[in-house]
Parts: C-alpha cells; structure tokens; sequence
C-alpha cells in the first residue's frame, strides 16, 4: 500500500513523444492507487494530444519553454500555476534541471523521481538513476517509481484515447486516396526518419525494402513523418509505383493515432511512432542501428507480442550517441527486415 493518502498529484513527463506513450501504466497505477485524489500531468506542447481524453487524469498541465514559459519570467509563471494548485506529490519522471527546480519551487512537499546530478538533491524521495545502463524497459523505470512509494502495480498495457475528429479524418483520407478496402490488402506504415541521425536506417535501405514488399504482398504503403522528413521520403518514393501515400507533415498526433488503429503494420526506426503503434496494438518492426546500453531495445523496444526488433549484431557498434559511420549504419541488410516482415504476416 501507498506510504501516505495523497489528495493532489503531479505527474512530470516534459520530454519526447514515446517517453510519454510508456508513461501511461503509470497513470492507470496511480489512479487505482488514488482513486479520489486529482492527478494532473505536465508535459510539452508537442505531447499533449497524448494524454488529452486519458481517462485517469484530471488535468493537463503545458510546459512550453519555447514559448510562454520560457526565460526567466516564464519560468517563473509556471512555477506560480504549479504553486497555486498545491499539489502534494510530484512524481518526477523527466529528472532534468528545469523540472526538479520546478516541482521544489513550487512548493510540492514530496517528490519522487531518479536522483541524478541534474539537481536530483531537489527530490524528496529518490532511487539511485542507473537507466542509462538500459538493464530495463523505460516503461518498468516508470513503474520502480511508483513501487518506490509502496504502490502496486498490476497493468502494463500503454493507453491512449482516440477523437472522432481524428477517426473521420482517416475515413476521408481512405476514401479520398482509393485505399482498397479487403482483406487481401495490407496498410504499412513507414517511418523512415528519426530525432538523431544515428538512429536514421539509410533511405536507400527503406526504398529497397518497399519495392520487395510490393513484390511479395498486395498492400499499401504509407509514409509517415514531420515536416522536416520530407526529402528524405521524397528521396525513397522517388521512382516508385503501386499504392503508396506520403502523409509525410500532414498528421497530428490524435491522427497517427487513429491511422495506426487502421493499419496492418508500422516499419520504423526507433523513436516516437514506435511506442504509439504499440499502444494501438499493431505489430512493429523496429530497427535499431544503435545497440549499446541506455539506447538498447531492451530499454526502447515495442512491447507488443507481435512486435520485433532488427538491429546490429552485438557488440558490432561500440561508438557514442551521433558518432556512428556510413558504415555501421550498413550493418543491418535489407533481407533482415523484410525476413522478420514476413514473419510477422505469417503470424496474422
């Protein structure tokens, strides 16, 4: 059992896009936890469609450092919103400079979180912040926390709400793209970018694999990404036939959520999209070109039973984070992917 009856709590998540998706059990733990306490999440502009309609919050709360809340004034305003809600628990789980000083200025008297050297003195209840050792999944780093208060744990499934906005918007796209609609036809969607370019499988790898799955299976393709992945899809489409759809820019993140709910299959490098797809419950493929502690797939992969992951024999890459060559990048073959593809479809 939880350690004291907490009334008001804070849940501190302000990094990227599957941090957040992973964040979700926690969410549920908490409100089975504290079914009549008020639990709110702080998260960035960029997450919140994430976590709007979540059915075990109260309140989403916006850190946007790049705008209103950012420089010492905006700093301090959101210090004054935090403050003014009094919460009375905090649970820190993006242990970073900006939300310790937050959470100890805004007076929340007890707060959990990693304790590391980016002000982790500021928390009031701390584990030992071993994660980059990426021994665990991210999302079991979540749950410790909560462990760490006395709370139990019993689901790990990731949850996120669906609009029907965003359900009509997949119809008309459907429709409007003549998207077949049987059986026989299998919906893919490739993400081929990512936040760092080490992360990045090389295009010419994508744009060969597409073709062999147009060889091989009947099926559509749809390319996803944000505006600035743009060359590099028109890079891999380029020259290609069959059912392809390049929604490259054009989707939010209630969006994506829902065109995952319709397709057969995300390809992906690792990063955000993975953990979405995962949480609607389609298979992945996730290729890793990075295998090293803290950014493994132990730490970072799909958790869905279907779900699999390519990646760099171990121990091949021994380089940091953004270091990687043309040539490591080359360590995964074509043949790799489109092998656990195959493996997956037989399966469905």
């Amino acid at each position: 059992m939880p350690k004291d009856n907490y009334r008001n709590i804070l849940i501190v998540r302000t990094d990227r896009i599957g941090d957040v998706v992973l964040t979700t059990p926690a969410i549920e733990a908490l409100r089975k936890a504290f079914p009549q306490a008020r639990i709110s999440i702080l998260v960035t502009p960029v997450t919140r469609e994430l976590v709007e309609g979540n059915p075990y919050l109260d309140e989403v709360l916006i850190d946007d450092r790049k705008g209103r809340h950012g420089g010492v004034f905006g700093f301090f305003s959101l210090v004054k919103t935090l403050r003014q809600r009094q919460f009375d628990l905090a649970i820190v789980l993006h242990t970073k400079k900006r939300t310790n000083s937050l959470c100890f200025l805004a007076g929340i008297p007890h707060r959990v979180g990693y304790k590391n050297n980016k002000f982790g003195f500021l928390l009031t209840d701390s584990l030992h912040d071993v994660r980059y050792q990426g021994l665990k999944h991210e999302m079991e780093y979540c749950l410790d926390v909560l462990k760490h208060i006395g709370i139990d744990v019993d689901s790990r499934k990731s949850y996120l709400s669906i609009r029907q906005d965003a359900e009509k918007w997949v119809e008309t796209i459907f429709r409007e793209n003549h998207i077949p609609d049987f059986d026989r036809n299998k919906i893919v969607a490739v993400h081929p970018a990512a936040s760092d370019p080490s992360k990045q499988w090389p295009t010419k790898r994508f744009k060969d694999l597409i073709v062999q799955l147009q060889n091989n299976y009947i099926l559509t393709i749809i390319l996803i990404g944000s505006q600035r992945d743009q060359r590099i899809v028109q890079e891999i489409i380029s020259g290609l036939h069959g059912c392809i759809l390049d929604l490259t820019g054009k989707t939010s993140l209630s969006q994506l959520i829902s065109l995952f709910k319709h397709c057969d299959l995300l390809i992906s490098n690792d990063s955000g999209p993975v953990h979405i797809a995962d949480a609607m419950g389609i298979p992945v493929v996730s290729i890793f070109t990075r295998n090293q502690p803290g950014i493994n797939p132990k730490r970072w992969r799909p958790l869905g039973e279907k779900s699999r992951v390519v990646c760099p024999p171990s121990g091949e890459i021994t380089r940091k984070e953004g270091k990687l060559t043309a040539q490591d990048l080359e360590l995964i073959p074509t043949q790799a992917v489109l092998d656990v593809v195959d493996a997956i479809f037989k399966l469905c």
